[in-house]
């Protein structure tokens, strides 16, 4: 069990000199993490100031450098796919700027999501408005501020664009096989194989232009095969495009990996049947883009997610056994909305200082709102007895947790804590020529500290001399 407090001297500034150094350029809602240090490590730290005081509000903790570190790790599994961020798994305003600054793209699926991410100074062609049904006032929208790629999956879709933004550079999201998957999406959205090449005529027809295929194999998908099928179909396609009058250059993957180590197919495992798939299918298409719209891979590692236990109830059953029922104040309606649909179990941490040899008992986890459903998991859970007050931490929660919350009942989202490591070097000023050049890059919309800059170009590229 963790107990209360461990390790929370490391969490904090360097030096009293790097505190100077970071007074005047250090954003006051980034907490600056020392080497080493985690967002459980920060969580521990407020969890010790909350319980000196009358309120013990969830909050999260999100570790912005994970995120930096999941980013790198896409670049160098796939290297010839581009990652086009799907905002709807978490618009956090940090994750967002830092991924800015990073260079990824952004998949979009509505006005406002397209506005959030224009506001940050995102070049209309770093967005792909990925949703096969969209409202007319958004496609007007796209095409206003100049955002050229959207999907599309049935002829009624087509109808619309050719009257509300004939402009636009098109993407057939095709069916695909997703039962494998936690979340399948193919029964809603994508056009059969069969119906493809009637679309692609279809298109012509209208003046459109159609440049690629997408597809999804469904969210947390378990397994990475699901990819193989999906990319042969859709080099089928692109013949077919080629053969109506397309020029097709772009290949859009999709998301389905999974956010949680351990927990199905590794991220590594996924890229090895990509990069496969994609050398069998698309070799010597040195014209095609290839991208992809990770979400829970980037976000949900980066998030903590820290709760306090508001009630509690014994349940005594036929045969002498104990149950036990905590209410916590955080459930279904605020950061644990798609838990109930996973499969993954989520056993939260303890914070509080047992002896090993205690007990465990199932426990069921409720939220604090007056819905008899609004349960953190379908499953129980093995946990020691704890008192009313004692907190637990749920790790893994930044993937459809804050971007889903509501105030159902009355009861506040958790907030949220950014954190972000200043790694600096020795003089903490000196900048290379060869930074200069990437720095245009980097959008000033962002206000992002020089020092956090530095940090993100030294990490992205190594070979710099920061």
């Amino acid at each position: 069990m963790q107990q209360l407090g461990q390790q929370e001297d490391s969490v904090g500034m360097h030096s009293e000199e790097d505190g100077a150094l970071m007074q005047s350029t250090w954003p006051k809602e980034l907490i600056p993490l020392a080497p080493g240090a985690s967002a459980h490590q920060v969580a521990l730290q407020k969890i010790q100031e909350l319980s000196n005081s009358e309120h013990r509000d969830p909050f999260m903790v999100a570790d912005l450098g994970v995120l930096v570190k999941r980013h790198q790790t896409f670049l160098q599994s796939l290297p010839q796919v581009s990652p086009f961020y799907a905002v709807k798994c978490n618009n956090s305003p940090w994750v967002l700027r830092i991924l800015v600054a990073l260079g990824t793209g952004f998949d979009c699926a509505s006005q406002m999501e397209m506005e959030q991410v224009l506001d940050l100074g995102v070049a209309p062609s770093r967005i792909i408005f990925a949703h096969p049904c969209k409202p007319i006032s958004h496609i007007q929208y796209a095409a206003r501020h100049g955002v050229q790629l959207m999907t599309f999956d049935s002829e009624e879709e087509l109808v619309k664009v050719a009257q509300h933004h004939p402009s636009a550079r098109l993407v057939l999201r095709l069916k695909t096989e997703d039962s494998d998957s936690s979340m399948p999406f193919s029964e809603k959205f994508g056009a059969s194989l069969e119906d493809c090449e009637h679309l692609l005529t279809s298109a012509r027809n209208l003046g459109l232009t159609v440049v690629g295929v997408s597809f999804h194999v469904g969210s947390e998908c378990h397994v990475a095969q699901s990819f193989i099928q999906a990319i042969a179909d859709s080099r089928r396609v692109f013949e077919m495009g080629h053969r109506i009058g397309h020029n097709m250059d772009l290949l859009d993957i999709g998301g389905g990996f999974s956010g949680v180590d351990g927990w199905g197919p590794t991220f590594e495992e996924f890229s090895r049947v990509i990069n496969a798939s994609l050398a069998q299918d698309f070799t010597g298409e040195s014209n095609v883009r290839v991208i992809a719209e990770p979400g829970r891979f980037y976000a949900a590692s980066v998030f903590t997610c820290a709760v306090n236990i508001i009630a509690k109830k014994t349940v005594q059953e036929p045969g002498g056994n104990r149950k036990l029922v905590y209410y916590l104040n955080d459930g279904l309606y605020g950061s644990f909305r798609t838990f109930v649909r996973e499969q993954l179990p989520r056993v939260p941490i303890v914070v509080k200082e047992l002896s090993s040899e205690a007990p465990l008992f199932s426990c069921t986890l409720y939220g604090p709102t007056c819905d008899s459903q609004d349960k953190i998991s379908k499953e129980e859970v093995q946990l020691p007895e704890l008192d009313v007050g004692d907190w637990l931490i749920f790790p893994y929660t930044g993937a459809y947790t804050s971007s889903m919350s509501s105030c159902f009942n009355g009861f506040p989202p958790a907030s949220i804590c950014y954190a972000l490591s200043p790694e600096f070097s020795e003089d903490g000023t000196h900048i290379s020529t060869k930074v200069i050049q990437y720095l245009p890059a980097l959008p000033l919309a962002l206000e992002l500290p020089l020092l956090v800059v530095l940090r993100l170009l030294s990490l992205l590229h190594p070979d710099l001399c920061i």
